[in-house]
């Protein structure tokens, strides 16, 4: 069986690698989902990099600090390992989306990942994105990369998902479903 090769995989954090509980400020409220550390531990073991792309706008809101994101991202980092897994890096927006001035780097927007890109030498065009909302995936659509939803988190029952966005139902079946899109076919990226 061939596999596709991917540049890296962009998670969404909340909803997608662990349960989402909202503004997240606390390690003690960090709770990996079934079958994330075994799928990031696959895309591991294929050399495939993995970056958590995540919007946090509890910063700027003021409900939790950046040292309060470093603390539940470091505690994320320690749940991977002891099951085997680790992430690459970790790209993140701050910024408040209600108040009124526009970023680049908030999820749907493109910074975060053009940013990881031209620091790691990722194709975006070759590149895995999951998350539980469309603004999550639409990146896929807009760098002609490949989307999976899944329906671990909250997601956004009113939002459109696009027609060329799978949706699944955890991390796992993403990455699987990514690896090997036609069960055994032999095509290749």
């Amino acid at each position: 069986m061939r596999r596709l090769r991917y540049s890296a995989a962009f998670l969404d954090r909340d909803g997608t690698i662990i349960r989402d509980r909202g503004y997240l400020g606390d390690p003690a409220g960090v709770d990996l989902l079934p079958g994330a550390a075994r799928a990031v531990a696959l895309l591991n073991a294929l050399a495939i990099p993995v970056y958590v792309v995540t919007n946090q706008s509890g910063i700027e809101r003021g409900l939790y600090t950046e040292a309060d994101f470093w603390a539940v991202h470091d505690e994320l980092e320690r749940q991977l390992a002891l099951r085997g897994s680790a992430l690459d890096g970790v790209a993140f927006c701050p910024h408040d989306p209600r108040g009124g001035s526009a970023c680049a780097c908030r999820k749907p927007g493109l910074a975060l990942y053009r940013e990881l890109a031209e620091r790691r030498g990722i194709r975006l065009a070759e590149a895995l994105f999951v998350g539980d909302r469309p603004h999550d995936v639409l990146p896929a659509l807009r760098t002609g990369g490949t989307g999976f939803m899944v329906r671990t988190g909250p997601g956004d029952e009113s939002a459109e998902v696009p027609d060329s966005v799978e949706t699944v139902e955890d991390l796992w079946e993403a990455v699987t479903r990514a690896l090997d899109p036609g069960g055994g076919d032999d095509d290749e990226r």
